[in-house]
């Protein structure tokens, strides 16, 4: 290009825009130095504030501006003057500037304050010449970037075109101009001038011709292009922003009829720019092969102006319609798009990579759709209601290459197209053809009607959200026009197509957002497959509609099969679009049709169903827009025979689909078995024909006698073109090269062809009929409906939309044939009657009958293939419900772990790496599969019912003493200040904070196998979101996440069997020989003595056990290091995770049932562990709390050294975690009637404190009472299992001390009635002992097997008794029974509760004050639950969002907080880290002993955190269609999902996070 300033001066614009510019004031000097030092903020602001800060909009309403006033305005005008003339500056500097992101934002903030004011861009548009200076620096702006385009001629192209890789076009530098020029035609009065003016519309027409054929794609042949360029954002950015969008513009103000000249002035130079273009090409009539540009924004500029000429203007289409020559152009590279899209879906195009493929779904994506495709539709249908429908047909044919696929022939040769092409561009040029023909977007529908189709065709794709779909429809991208989405209409449409499917929760725990879904009435009335077809950028979406479709009319029972592509009747076109039908209408289609009906019946290679359902969707479309009835048929049958011509003798579909074709001549390859055949006596005619009418057969026999000749489609197209450019111009002939004469052959060797002559026989009806019979599978399946009732023809009803399949859409097709034609009528029934012959085998060549074989063979091979896939399919789902549905109880996984199994053998294991079965040995222990995870869920029990609320208000804090976890730690620590240590350590369990949960998938697997497994792992480069170095991995069966492997101890299942018999010895008995197994602890079983493999694995999951909490969790010892740290720690283990399993089973065992998951338990095997490691501590049998509870003791505490700490007295210690002790302490395995012994001595205990605590929370007067009343049952014989009479005596023996003298617990008594009824007390004493009873429930089932019993709720202490063997045999009716009923005291209850109250006493003399708040103990927790959050999201975001840290105290960046304690806290906050943890990875240890549930306030979103790694989990809060907005973009007002919220508790509760969360990802403590 030469010099910009002449480059201006080219397009005949002023010189002067671009000159120096000369100051005349501060104002300009101000604002040249802003604009040079690239617009600094505070220059901005500044200038911005110069201006004055009323709003100046209100100030030129008044009629007579007072003089402020009109100073302020004056001011303005100056102001917008000075930036007008600094324009050409602007964009230079803009150009220039590295920064040009940043400076386009600040000059937009101040130019849309100047141009978004009608009045003032009006007076400086007329006074500054303001769109003469906008266009000119436009233009000169792309000027800087323009190359010679190389579509077309590329040597002697004429035509610049953008560079779509300058960085003015990458980086957007030219969006704030264009930005303002769109500002400025939003005003009316300004774009009026735009369009009066001429010599502005040429220029801008040039402008815009810049754009025209922009990023030419050439079609690589041979190698896959090196580098995949990405200029194409680029390229449809500036389409859509620098030519569409002020297109959008001016459109707005072309609506009535007043404004038809500024259509026919934009349509004139567009026209002339478009010639100019053709000629710069050096086009004539075809386009260059294997070239591609998607940028036609002239072509478009006049499509849409066309459309609103017609539709709004009310002008005459052909009088703004240029001469044929100029249409034919017109159509040539739209259509060249069209084929290119089906060439590039074809593959065809693979080697240009995948950025052709980008481009190809930009042109039909949403946002472009409406600037792009339909314009380009849109003029292809205008050129073709005005252009010759047998040219334009061939045309189509030609541009998808697929002209010589259109034979009779069995075989033929493809001279421009590979075979594996060739079917689906076939279906793509039909496709097209139905488009062309079946949408009205353009071409008669109203606004509505087109928000209604498209909104049904995305909605049939895909169920969408309201957001997605609001994106999804296409808007005029000017939003002053039309339909806005997200407008009333668009709400009320919805609300008419659609219901909203509100959100729902996957058992895999994906969610759901809230859905809208097509109504039943759309399937059954709307659906239209075209639309969808127009619609998908992604090719599965049609499928996906389709697949929709079917299974909507399965479940409705309209149709059972597989249905074809629904035909819906059109809306009327526009009288001016009329001539588009002449192409359902003219034989050049006619023959199309007939050959490929014929084709498909004979099978010919290429074919598909789509092929025929696009086949017979144009016929319908032709018998739908037949031009008339034909009044006299004798009349037309007399027409006809004076046109000669081979193959159709007219150009009306209804009756040219009963015309018969005997014979047609074809040019085959010598190879084709057609060649071998002998020509036919050419006289013969059809049976049919001669029974019609002697004329008819006459014409016939003379028609057919000069058999149909080869048909070119190409030829027929060029003969129609050269009869146009002749009748156009007599200087035509010397335009038109050689290349158009009749001969034209493709480019290529020509293979050697010959002529054949095949027999055909056959008319359009025929093939019908005979296509029925093969679709159907059956002779002679097509009956015709009027042979049994005439009504059928009379009034037909044929619906607007009709379902089913190919066969039924043949019989539409027949019926509306016959409806509109009595000798169709006819003929159907001739050939109906005729019995059809099976096709003869004869006529079957070798090649074909291989063709056919191969068919057979590949469809069987296919049924197969889908049979095996459904066996899969099925035998993987069930594996998923079994083995992947982490959170449903009733799941069971097949594996024997042995629990309850009967047989003489031992267990048997699979290891899922090796795939052997066998025993778990103690050379080579199997374990199970375990991930092992620190838990404070316990911890957040709480004993109040409400459910604490997350504060949104300074008056609402949270403080955590209420917590099963603080209260626990009071009572350790309190005990520990008063009793020696190693006793208190053994008084109660920890575990409520920090404790270890163990959970298994239920896999196997050898030890040594997951070794080699580990080492794999550690090799693998690529790493999924788990560090192998901290031993986690994924279970190699289902892949769920994993940290360690828990060994099986090796169990003989003959031994269970024994184990658990019933024994009639005395209780006494069994005491003794509990207390001499105990005894026996130094001795252990061979295997754990000496190193075995097995004991070197429970070793090795026992420090795994011990790492994966923190050391604070398991030191609660004053000496530190003891032992009996980590003896409690053992024994709190199996404690925590028989609390959870409680807790998942909703805090009782009313469901009874198998534990949770079935077999999925790893506890019998965790028992095994961690008993063998407390037999390693042995108790010193004097502090035996077996003795004390079994024996009568001699006081030792009298002669004990005074200065040392007193043991627990027994009735301080929990019941529970002397059970443990016990059981665990005992040698492997236990004998059931040991247990039994062990439960009924501590249930004694566990009664006694239940008396005793009781006895604290009655008044005086009652205690008195009770202790009278029951004294005289002492002595009965009943005595020992009577609770009046044992409270008595409780009541009697506590009197001793000081107990109930301090304070008279009268805040007590005011929590509980005020009088105890007997009824109360019994329920009272069954809700105090119930915990203990769960637990050794619990216990005893995963140590013993055999189902839990299931019972209501008032049921549960009686079953649970009697499932523990404490009810007497003689126990029958459950009236009379009363919990003391199950005490079996070993000794004499009254010496024994005198014992145990005596330590008490003495306890009471020394500290009175603590003994009453140690012997209450609250058993009665409510189950762990998330905080409640309040119903609208802006309560939290307004209360959080500007509070202040604790810590830090500034506002954080990125507020979060805690939803399990309510703590506030800075995500990834650097002011509150220590010690180089961040505060939201420090307080998910401190708070869930390292998982954390954290709000981010910001974004809405849930994160979670757990251990080192997180995850986004969703959001809870959802709009009012049920979506989420993450990071709060889309500004919606937000409410509580309750449901989401559940799911979030239910993960939290059950600890799977880690199994139902997939995209965990390393925090590196920076969260």
């Amino acid at each position: 290009m030469s010099a910009p300033e002449e480059g201006v001066c080219q397009w005949g614009k002023d010189q002067s825009i671009m000159d120096v510019l000369k100051h005349k004031c501060f104002l300009e000097e101000l604002l040249f130095w802003t604009i040079k030092y690239e617009f600094p903020q505070k220059m901005v602001t500044f200038l911005l504030n110069m201006l004055p800060d009323q709003d100046y909009k209100g100030l030129l309403v008044c009629p007579e501006p007072h003089n402020t006033w009109k100073e302020m305005w004056t001011k303005q005008i100056a102001f917008t003057k000075t930036f007008v003339q600094h324009y050409a500056f602007i964009m230079k500097t803009l150009k220039k500037s590295h920064e040009s992101d940043t400076m386009s934002n600040r000059i937009v903030h101040i130019s849309v304050q100047l141009f978004s004011n009608e009045e003032l861009a009006r007076q400086v548009t007329e006074e500054c010449q303001l769109l003469d200076i906008m266009v000119t620096v436009l233009l000169y702006m792309m000027e800087s970037c323009l190359i010679k385009s190389e579509l077309q001629d590329e040597e002697n192209s004429l035509h610049v075109v953008v560079n779509c890789g300058e960085a003015l076009l990458k980086n957007n530098t030219y969006w704030p101009l264009v930005s303002d020029f769109i500002n400025i035609l939003s005003h009316q009065s300004v774009a009026k001038k735009f369009l009066e003016d001429h010599s502005l519309l040429v220029t801008w027409m040039n402008f815009v011709s810049f754009f025209q054929g922009m990023n030419l794609n050439k079609r690589e042949l041979n190698e896959h292009v090196e580098f995949e360029s990405q200029t194409y954002y680029a390229a449809f950015a500036a389409e859509l922003e620098a030519c569409a969008q002020p297109m959008w513009g001016l459109l707005s103000h072309c609506k009535v009829r007043e404004t038809q000249e500024y259509t026919r002035n934009v349509v004139r130079y567009c026209l002339e720019a478009l010639q100019d273009w053709f000629d710069a090409i050096n086009f004539v009539d075809e386009p260059a092969p294997n070239q591609v540009t998607f940028h036609l924004p002239l072509h478009r500029y006049y499509a849409m102006f066309l459309s609103k000429a017609v539709k709004c203007q009310e002008l005459d289409l052909d009088s703004i319609l240029p001469d044929q020559e100029m249409l034919m152009k017109l159509m040539i590279h739209p259509l060249q798009i069209q084929a290119s899209l089906s060439e590039i879906h074809s593959n065809m195009w693979v080697r240009n990579g995948l950025q052709i493929k980008g481009q190809a779904m930009t042109y039909v994506q949403s946002h472009f759709c409406n600037s792009m495709i339909d314009p380009d539709i849109y003029l292809l249908q205008v050129c073709a209601s005005r252009l010759d429908p047998d040219y334009f047909i061939s045309s189509v044919f030609e541009r998808f290459k697929v002209v010589d696929l259109l034979t009779m022939a069995s075989q033929h040769q493809n001279t421009v197209l590979d075979s594996e092409h060739e079917r689906s561009m076939l279906e793509g040029a039909l496709t097209f053809l139905v488009i062309l023909l079946s949408l009205r977007l353009h071409l008669g529908m109203t606004d509505d009607e087109i928000l209604r189709a498209e909104m049904v065709a995305q909605l049939c794709m895909n169920d969408r959200t309201h957001s997605s779909l609001l994106d999804l429809i296409p808007e005029n991208p000017n939003p002053k026009s039309g339909i806005v989405p997200g407008s009333l209409s668009f709400e009320s449409m919805l609300s008419a197509v659609a219901d909203f499917k509100a959100p729902v929760f996957e058992p895999g725990g994906s969610m759901q957002q809230g859905m809208y879904t097509p109504k039943a009435d759309i399937w059954d009335k709307e659906f239209d497959p075209v639309m969808v077809i127009l619609r998908t950028v992604y090719r599965r979406d049609v499928q996906s509609a389709m697949d929709r479709y079917t299974a909507f009319l399965k479940q409705s029972g309209t149709f059972p099969g597989n249905p074809w592509p629904p035909y819906k009747k059109r809306t009327p076109l526009h009288p001016s679009y009329k001539g588009l039908m002449k192409l359902l209408h003219c034989k050049t289609l006619h023959i199309v049709l007939f050959t490929l009906l014929y084709k498909i019946l004979m099978d010919h290679q290429n074919l598909s169903e789509h092929v025929l359902c696009m086949v017979l969707y144009l016929i319908e479309l032709g018998l739908e827009d037949s031009p008339e009835q034909e009044s006299d048929e004798e009349d037309s049958v007399g027409e006809h025979e004076r046109c000669h011509d081979s193959w159709f003798p007219g150009s009306n579909l209804v009756s040219n689909m009963r015309h018969f074709i005997n014979y047609v001549r074809v040019r085959v390859p010598e190879t084709a078995p057609e060649v071998k055949r002998e020509p036919p006596a050419s006289t013969s005619s059809d049976g049919v024909a001669s029974s019609q009418s002697p004329r008819r057969s006459k014409s016939l026999q003379r028609e057919n006698s000069g058999t149909a000749q080869v048909f070119s489609l190409v030829a027929e197209r060029r003969k129609k073109f050269q009869e146009i450019i002749n009748r156009n111009s007599s200087e035509a002939s010397q335009v038109v090269r050689p290349k158009t004469s009749m001969k034209w052959s493709a480019p290529g060797a020509t293979p050697q062809l010959t002529t054949a002559i095949l027999e055909i026989k056959e008319s359009i009806l025929s093939l019908l009929i005979k296509l029925h019979h093969k679709l159907s599978g059956k002779q002679n399946s097509y009956y015709p409906p009027w042979f049994d009732d005439m009504e059928v023809l009379i009034q037909p009803e044929i619906p607007k939309y009709s379902h089913g399949d190919g066969m039924t859409a043949v019989e539409r097709i027949l019926l509306k044939a016959a409806v509109q034609s009595r000798l169709n009528k006819r003929v159907i029934e001739e050939i109906c009657r005729k019995v059809t012959p099976p096709v003869p085998p004869k006529k079957i060549s070798p090649a074909e009958k291989k063709t056919l074989d191969k068919e057979e063979r590949r469809q069987k091979a296919r049924e197969r293939q889908q049979k095996l896939l459904a066996e899969f399919a099925s035998k993987q789902k069930s594996f998923m419900e079994t083995a992947m549905d982490v959170e449903s109880p009733d799941a069971d996984i097949a594996m024997e772990i042995a629990t309850s199994e009967q047989h003489v053998s031992e267990a048997v294991y699979d290891c899922v790496i090796c795939g052997q079965s066998g025993p778990s040995t103690e050379d080579r222990p199997t374990g199970l599969v375990v991930l092992l995870q620190a838990s404070s869920v316990l911890g957040q029990c709480r004993n109040s019912t409400e459910p604490k609320k997350l504060p949104t208000s300074e008056e609402e804090q949270i403080y955590p003493s209420d917590t099963c976890a603080a209260v626990h730690d009071v009572r350790l620590t309190t005990l520990q200040r008063y009793f020696k240590d190693s006793s208190c350590l053994q008084a109660v369990s920890i575990g409520w904070e920090g404790g270890v949960y163990v959970q298994t998938c239920g896999h196997t697997l050898h030890i040594d196998c997951h070794k080699s497994y580990m080492e794999s792992l550690r090799n693998d480069q690529v790493l999924q979101g788990f560090s192998v170095d901290k031993g986690e991995f994924t279970c190699p069966l289902c892949r769920q996440f994993a940290n360690s492997v828990l060994p099986c101890y090796p169990g003989n299942n003959v031994e269970r069997s024994l184990l658990q018999c019933h024994s009639n010895k005395s209780i006494q008995d069994l005491i003794k020989e509990v207390e001499e197994l105990q005894e026996q602890l130094g001795t252990f079983p061979v295997s754990i003595s000496s190193e075995t493999n097995l004991s070197k694995e429970m070793e090795s999951v026992m420090k795994d056990i011990k790492s994966t909490t923190q050391k604070k969790y398991t030191d609660y010892s004053k000496t530190p290091g003891s032992p009996d740290n980590d003896f409690l720690f053992m024994y709190s283990v199996a404690r925590t995770n028989l609390e959870l399993e409680l807790v998942h089973r909703e805090g009782n065992l009313c469901l009874g049932g198998a534990s949770t998951a079935g077999k999925r338990s790893c506890l019998n095997q965790l028992f095994h562990v961690l008993a063998m490691h407390m037999r390693l501590y042995s108790i010193d049998s004097a502090y035996n709390p077996w003795r004390k509870l079994t024996q009568i003791m001699q006081d030792r505490n009298s002669q004990m050294n005074s200065e040392e700490l007193p043991e627990v007295p027994v009735l301080y210690r929990d019941v529970s975690s002397l059970l443990l002790i016990q059981i665990l302490t005992m040698p492997q395995p236990l004998r059931k009637e040991h247990f039994t012994c062990i439960v009924k001595v501590l249930f004694t205990l566990l009664y006694t404190q239940a008396l005793a605590a009781f006895s604290l929370k009655c008044s005086a007067e009652d205690r008195v009472a009770w202790k009278n009343s029951g004294a005289l049952k002492k002595n009965t014989s009943n005595g020992e299992k009577s609770w009046e009479a044992l409270l008595s005596h409780v009541i009697s023996e506590l009197s001793k001390g000081k107990m109930f003298e301090e304070g008279e617990t009268e805040e007590l008594a005011m929590v509980y009635p005020s009088v105890w009824s007997p009824d109360s007390i019994e329920c009272y004493l069954q809700q105090f002992c119930l915990p203990f009873l769960r637990i050794t429930c619990l216990l005893q089932h995963h140590l013993f097997g055999g189902d839990l019993p299931s019972c209501q709720e008032d049921e549960e202490f009686t079953v649970l008794g009697n499932c523990l063997g404490l009810l007497p045999s003689s126990f029958q009716s459950p009236h009379q029974f009363t919990s003391a009923s199950c005490l079996d005291w070993p000794v004499p209850a009254f010496n024994m509760i005198s014992q145990w109250c005596l330590e008490l006493a003495s306890f009471a003399d020394r500290h009175a004050e603590q003994v009453k708040v140690l012997l209450i103990q609250e058993p009665k927790w409510d189950l762990p639950c998330l905080l409640q959050l309040p119903e609208n999201y802006n309560t939290i975001f307004q209360y959080y969002h500007r509070k202040t840290c604790t810590v830090c105290t500034k506002v954080p960046k990125d507020p979060a907080v805690c939803l399990v304690c309510g703590t506030f806290v800075c995500l990834k906050g650097l002011c509150c880290k220590q010690q180089s943890y961040c505060e939201c990875v420090l307080h998910s240890q401190n708070c869930g002993a390292g998982t954390g549930i954290f709000l981010l306030i910001n974004a809405s979103v849930i994160i979670i955190i757990r251990g080192h790694r997180f995850c986004l989990w969703g959001s809870v809060y959802l709009d009012a269609h049920g979506e989420e907005d993450r990071d709060l973009r889309r500004g919606k007002p937000l409410y509580i999902c309750k449901e989401r919220y559940k799911v979030l508790e239910q993960q939290w509760v059950s600890h799977t996070f880690d199994h139902i969360n997939k995209r965990w990802g390393p925090h590196y403590n920076g969260l």
